[in-house]
């Protein structure tokens, strides 16, 4: 099964108490694309400036990304600077869009046939856009942030609705949930969420792991129990990136392999977040992704 990411590849700039690091690799489409890689091959479609440097690219097909759909502009890279006081949020200390400001997806020829589909957090005009570009695709998850729930730019939070009903599955955090739906209950706001149009409402709450809504019920995962956490940016994107790979790989989107999926989803972030960037997903094989994955079933298996 094919897997599509449309979103953001960027510089990140990170203080954590771990340490601070300049201009690494950053972005929703390149965390989700990494984490996916392990699962199944990408199609990724993003734009770059003519800054970025050939070896990131080669990187990423390495891990059998396909870079057919990453344009490159003249100018700069988007850029993004964050400090971690608290590990479960970011302060935002600067944001250069750059090339990003102007970005317009294309896919190029082949990718519109994607069987799965990951919008992520852009603008959901573009998101729209990139619907009308794909044939019949089996299941289509989209990501967003409170910029657009909050409709500070007029107009943008109708065009995040009008996308949203055309998806299988959301994932938000729980004050996105909430702001939303306007339920300050996590529950209530999964409920009127789906009302919108998704079947499946995934609420991801950091280091206290993810709420699955679906039409099946309610699935808790816990984020896996780590004795270090250096850098928690990409962790949502990498999860999305387990969740999806795991269901692309499995070509399956029945109640059980959505729980699974959710498992995968949350011992992938688990490594992400070890490490600055990307640098634990390059040391990382499947094997290790095996291994906890089952320490994982340890871990919330209930004896009879």
């Amino acid at each position: 099964m094919s897997l599509l990411v449309v979103g953001s590849v960027a510089f990140d700039t990170v203080e954590t108490h771990a340490g601070r690091r300049e201009d690494v690799l950053g972005g929703s489409a390149t965390f989700f694309s990494t984490a996916a890689s392990f699962f199944v091959p990408v199609r990724l479609v993003a734009v770059v400036g003519d800054d970025f440097p050939e070896s990131h690219i080669t990187e990423l097909q390495s891990r059998g990304v396909d870079t057919a759909g990453l344009q490159t502009q003249p100018g700069k890279t988007f850029r993004w600077e964050g400090r971690y006081d608290d590990l479960n949020e970011a302060t935002t200390l600067d944001t250069q869009l750059n090339v990003f400001e102007h970005f317009k997806p294309q896919l190029p020829p082949g990718f519109e046939d994607s069987d799965y589909v990951f919008l992520a957090n852009i603008d959901p005009v573009l998101q729209g856009q990139v619907l009308d570009q794909i044939r019949n695709p089996r299941l289509v998850a989209l990501d967003t942030m409170n910029f657009w729930i909050q409709d500070v730019i007029p107009g943008k939070l109708e065009a995040l609705k009008a996308v949203i009903a055309r998806v299988d599955l959301l994932f938000v955090n729980d004050k996105e949930a909430q702001l939303l739906s306007g339920e300050d209950n996590v529950v209530l706001a999964a409920e009127k969420i789906r009302e919108m149009g998704p079947k499946t409402v995934v609420i991801k709450r950091g280091e206290f792991g993810a709420l699955i809504f679906g039409e099946n019920g309610i699935f808790a995962v816990p984020a896996m129990p780590l004795e270090r956490v250096v850098d928690p940016t990409g962790a949502g994107d990498s999860f999305a990136g387990g969740f999806l790979g795991f269901l692309a790989a499995s070509g399956r989107n029945d109640a059980d392999t959505l729980r699974r999926a959710a498992v995968a989803g949350s011992v992938t972030a688990s490594f992400v977040v070890e490490d600055f960037s990307l640098d634990r997903l390059k040391t990382l094989d499947k094997g290790q992704i095996s291994e906890r994955y089952s320490a994982f079933r340890d871990l919330v298996r209930i004896p009879e």
